[in-house]
């Protein structure tokens, strides 16, 4: 077999990209999730819970609701077919988490569950502070304080 013969069987196995239709799913998605958030914050709201409040128990509900999901291993199917839609900050790393939590189960408690999330947490933590602190730099560099 010569070289042209191979890349054109290798170019009709190749799958077919759709980046229009994951973008479209991915804002779609992230629409539903952000309207999700959104309806949390006024039931809360209309509750009698003061804005910050709100805020702070739409965050908490966000994040149970995507622990629990990724638990009962549903929220992984939801991700596949939403894509970078439901990657967003809370959710995400609410997911990561509970999937590193449930990964290390089987070694118990403490090396198990508590060590696999700090493993993802530390790297995750660690980076958000060094971009925050560059970014943060940036901005008072060219904007001032």
């Amino acid at each position: 077999m010569n070289d042209k013969m191979l890349k054109d069987t290798a170019k009709k196995h190749v799958p077919k990209q759709t980046k229009g239709k994951n973008a479209c799913i991915a804002f779609i998605s992230g629409g539903i999730m952000g309207l999700i958030g959104q309806t949390l914050l006024q039931v809360y709201g209309t509750l009698g819970f003061e804005k910050e409040a709100a805020l702070s128990l739409m965050v908490v509900t966000v994040i149970f609701v995507t622990a629990l999901l990724t638990g009962i291993g549903v929220y992984d199917t939801i991700a596949q077919k939403c894509g970078a839609g439901l990657f967003i900050p809370i959710s995400g790393f609410a997911n990561s988490l509970t999937s590193s939590a449930m990964e290390g189960r089987s070694e118990g408690p403490i090396y198990g569950i508590g060590s696999n999330m700090f493993k993802l947490a530390g790297s995750v933590i660690t980076y958000g502070i060094v971009s925050a602190f560059l970014f943060g730099s940036i901005r008072f560099l060219m904007f001032g304080g």
